[in-house]
């Protein structure tokens, strides 16, 4: 069986590849490499000992798409490529609106002129906006508050409306909470181009000293510390999801949403307290404003996916914080090392 990972060269996706591979999947990659190394897929060979078909393209780039599927044999597409910063999206929201939108529209497009109707989304814990309670649960209502949430609230929208004209589609949204650690090999993990948009990246460079100090977007929140909490899990555990999500597609389920998070939240200083017992040094830190779009607390009611998918989050966040470092501390400067 035949994998699409679109954005299959970036952090989530180079780890779902792996686990693809390792279940035996044959596995193809798009990506246009503007946020990632064609290193890491290197290194997802050098673990798994498979091979993997890659193609340098833009989802906006339709011939380039449509070449794709004529000479590849794809049943099921994992759909990761997009834009993915908060705060740059506030920045940057036309580019948002129209790399993530429009790529998925073309990618859609190629897709049901292939007869290829299986597709799992990269969705986000975003689309909840500012929940009034948690945990959060998957018929919570739906909203978002910064243009990178909009744009993943649309294509889910977007792809309940494609199911809804024709029902042959079976769509699996995967909604994330905080991705953080790497695989326990050190060899691939979080590689972001400059300054990290993402916490622990931004940690993590602190500590192996590219950066000098960790900036804390507010301190004021109503939260045990006053830092924002989140629900961070490790990123094979968020791996190992799509590959129970692309085992429901062959049910032929419809549409479908899970969220892929560990039930349990931790703030900002909470995850850095942890980061410095893994790394034996103190991580230096400012406080600094809110920054737009953020929200308090932020954690799963991961109940559905364990019951309909069979699957828990299994590493508890030491773990993520040791495997984050162990590819931090191996690869000061990333895949160029």
């Amino acid at each position: 069986m035949a994998i699409l990972v679109t954005g299959g060269a970036g952090y989530i996706g180079s780890h779902t590849c792996v686990e693809l591979l390792d279940g035996g999947y044959e596995v193809i990659v798009i990506d246009n490499l503007s946020n990632a190394s064609i290193k890491s897929l290197e290194r997802v060979r050098e673990i798994t000992g498979r091979d993997l078909s890659f193609y340098q393209a833009d989802l906006l780039d339709r011939c380039a798409l449509e070449a794709i599927f004529e000479k590849e044999k794809i049943d099921s597409v994992i759909h990761f490529a997009g834009l993915k910063a908060v705060g740059e999206s506030v920045s940057k929201p036309l580019e948002y609106y129209w790399n993530n939108i429009a790529g998925t529209l073309i990618l859609c497009d190629v897709m049901r002129k292939h007869g290829v109707q299986d597709m799992v989304f990269s969705s986000s814990a975003t689309v909840y906006g500012n929940p009034a309670t948690v945990p959060i649960r998957e018929d919570f209502p739906l909203s978002a508050t910064n243009p990178y949430g909009r744009t993943k609230l649309m294509i889910e929208q977007i792809l309940r409306d494609l199911y809804e004209s024709d029902q042959h589609w079976n769509i699996i949204l995967l909604r994330y909470f905080n991705p953080i650690g790497a695989h326990k090999s050190g060899k691939i993990g979080e590689n972001p181009s400059g300054i990290p948009n993402n916490l622990v990246p931004y940690i993590t460079q602190v500590a192996v000293g590219r950066l000098e100090c960790l900036n804390v977007f507010g301190n004021d929140y109503d939260t045990p510390d006053g830092t924002g909490v989140r629900d961070y899990i490790h990123v094979v555990d968020l791996a190992l999801g799509h590959v129970k999500a692309i085992e429901k597609l062959k049910e032929k389920p419809g549409v479908l949403a899970y969220n892929l998070g560990t039930g349990t939240g931790y703030s900002v200083l909470d995850l850095v307290g942890s980061f410095e017992k893994v790394c034996g040094k103190p991580i230096k830190y400012a406080i600094r404003g809110r920054r737009p779009g953020d929200i308090a607390t932020c954690y799963a009611d991961p109940s559905k996916a364990e019951k309909e998918l069979g699957w828990t989050a299994a590493r508890e966040l030491h773990e993520m914080c040791e495997d984050s470092w162990r590819w931090q501390k191996n690869n000061p400067n990333g895949y160029e090392d």
